[in-house]
């Protein structure tokens, strides 16, 4: 059965079953509440961004900053791509 998780999970069997999968609770919790909203479609391909490899190391240290990446002023592009990519 699937067990609740609060209001702030939207979709509680995603959750789950992203977190029996490995993803962090954050990344089940966001990808769970995009599922769940009419608004949102995060199976669907259509990005506008360009591929990480085409962000600057700048660029890429300000995205990590947003999404709290710890341990980021130590990293190089591509472990910063590495960092974006598993959060």
């Amino acid at each position: 059965m699937t067990k609740d998780h609060g209001p702030s999970v939207k979709d509680d069997k995603t959750y789950e079953s992203l977190r029996e999968d490995g993803a962090s609770k954050q990344k089940a919790a966001r990808i769970a509440n995009a599922q769940a909203s009419d608004s949102q479609s995060p199976s669907e391909k259509g990005g506008k961004a360009p591929p990480y490899e085409d962000w600057t190391k700048d660029d890429l240290y300000s995205r990590a900053q947003e999404l709290d990446v710890e341990g980021r002023s130590d990293m190089d592009k591509d472990a910063l791509i590495k960092a974006l990519r598993n959060t």
